[in-house]
């Protein structure tokens, strides 16, 4: 199973009348989700489950996209690793999964996958970090086959 993290865009920043999950992108961040969304749609196989946290600005962003997807509110601002995985069926989703979601969280699925310890790794607005499996013959190990941030994607 693959499993793609995607960590929201550039947002407005915080107002105290303002609810966290309301707040939407920038200009600079809905370019981001653009050029991100672009190398993703060409690299995704389509048969790829695309989930998003219901959060403003992560909808804004898996929508530059351009495919289905389904808000889960388990991906949702202050999401447990846990429940990232949970809702991405890893590891035994038979297709690969994108998620995107916010930080700490997405950093602490990836440490765990890939270290074995849950960690604050920092991911950069509008990254991905597309996480793989091999087999060894010992049984599955996750690998990174993909770290991109929206300003490498060649555009």
């Amino acid at each position: 199973m693959d499993l793609i993290l995607w960590r929201h865009a550039e947002a407005e920043p915080g107002d105290p009348g303002t609810p966290d999950a309301a707040r939407a992108l920038t200009a600079k961040g809905r370019k981001q989700a653009a050029r991100m969304g672009e190398w993703l749609d060409r690299a995704l196989p389509g048969s790829c489950r695309v989930l998003s946290s219901p959060a403003v600005r992560t909808v804004q962003t898996v929508q530059a996209l351009e495919r289905k997807f389904k808000t889960h509110v388990s991906l949702a601002p202050g999401a447990s690793a846990a429940a990232i995985l949970e809702a991405a069926r890893w590891p035994n989703a038979g297709d690969p999964v994108l998620v995107v979601g916010h930080q700490p969280a997405l950093g602490q699925v990836a440490s765990f996958l890939l270290a074995g310890v849950e960690q604050d790794w920092p991911l950069r607005k509008g990254a991905i970090l597309w996480i793989a499996q091999k087999d060894t013959g010992a049984g599955l190990v996750p690998y990174i086959r993909a770290a991109l941030g929206p300003d490498m994607t060649g555009r």
